[in-house]
């Protein structure tokens, strides 16, 4: 499905709450779950749930829990960078990164989360696309934030106490923990080749921090 397929769909479900969206067994077996709202809406959408690297054949979907207004309640996960360390060590061309691709074209969709499951519904939908002229300075910003952050996790293996990477923060973009505990109780801890150890002790993602809800919604004219 196409990026601007998904938005058009989507914009005839806003505002209806999920009890008249999805079945009782489909609100029972996802939304128990946190982090599946992007499923409850993939199924609204009629789309099949994959891993693929892209939700949509030319961009990604990203939700976010926020209130009746869109004000957001939480951070956006991006994607986890496990794979990718030494590309940032070596701070890859931004535009030539999993992080460009993955953040380049987005749909952003917020579910507002007050009340029960029930009653919890999408709002306007924002379609983020950096070739848009209006979001010429959005990618400054985020390519700033990249090599920022490059430097950080740099500045962290080498300096840091422990020799390891920690939190790092751009304006918009940072990079933070984020692992679960395998069937063994163990942490997925983050190989360098570049240095020939490692230097995490747990997997670490790229998050959209809250300002960038906020500064979407105000290049799309929106007041939240």
């Amino acid at each position: 499905m196409k990026l601007q397929e998904a938005c058009d769909k989507l914009n005839k479900l806003v505002g209806i709450k999920f009890s008249s969206l999805f079945s009782a067994e489909e609100m029972r077996d996802i939304i128990i779950a946190k982090g599946k709202t992007g499923q409850l809406l993939e199924l609204a959408l009629g789309m099949n749930l994959s891993s693929a690297d892209l939700d949509f054949e030319d961009g990604e979907l990203k939700t976010n829990k926020c209130d009746k207004n869109g004000k957001p309640y939480e951070t956006v996960f991006i994607t986890q960078i496990s794979a990718m360390i030494d590309e940032l060590l070596a701070k890859k061309e931004f535009e030539k990164t999993k992080l460009y691709k993955k953040i380049s074209n987005i749909l952003y969709v917020p579910v507002c989360k007050d009340g029960k499951p029930e009653d919890w519904f999408f709002l306007p939908s924002i379609h983020v696309d950096l070739s848009n002229p209006k979001y010429a300075a959005l990618k400054d910003i985020w390519r700033d934030d990249y090599y920022s952050i490059c430097g950080q996790l740099k500045q962290h293996i080498e300096h840091s106490s422990d020799g390891f990477i920690h939190t790092s923060n751009g304006s918009q973009i940072q990079i933070r923990s984020k692992d679960a505990r395998d069937s063994s109780g163990n942490y997925h801890p983050i190989y360098s080749d570049t240095y020939n150890r490692y230097v995490s002790n747990k997997n670490h993602a790229f998050y959209f921090k809250k300002e960038f809800v906020y500064y979407i919604n105000k290049v799309d004219g929106r007041d939240i």
